[in-house]
């Protein structure tokens, strides 16, 4: 999405997610070495990327755009096919 079709507020959100999780990955530490953030910062910042995700779906929905951000391929299709499973039936024995 445009960052010019954001708020003010959408963008401060996404700055402010964006920073967080690069902290995360930045102090990521192997399993069985100290981690240099306390366990009370990793939590808070658990929580602020929480408080974050939810603040941004309630103004997509306030501004009437989906909420489903998951990853797309360029090329995969955009309709959805539904197949019913009253069509499936097994395989006859013998074939």
């Amino acid at each position: 999405m445009n960052t010019k079709t954001l708020s003010k507020e959408e963008q401060v959100l996404r700055m402010v997610k964006r920073v967080l999780t690069d902290v995360a990955k930045d102090t990521y530490t192997k399993p069985g070495l100290k981690h240099p953030l306390s366990e009370q910062t990793i939590l808070s910042i658990r929580d602020c990327l929480s408080l974050i995700s939810s603040r941004e779906q309630e103004l997509a929905l306030e501004a009437g755009r989906p909420t489903n951000h998951q990853p797309r391929f360029v090329d995969e299709p955009q309709n959805k096919v539904v197949v019913p499973i009253d069509s499936l039936s097994k395989p006859e024995k013998g074939d």
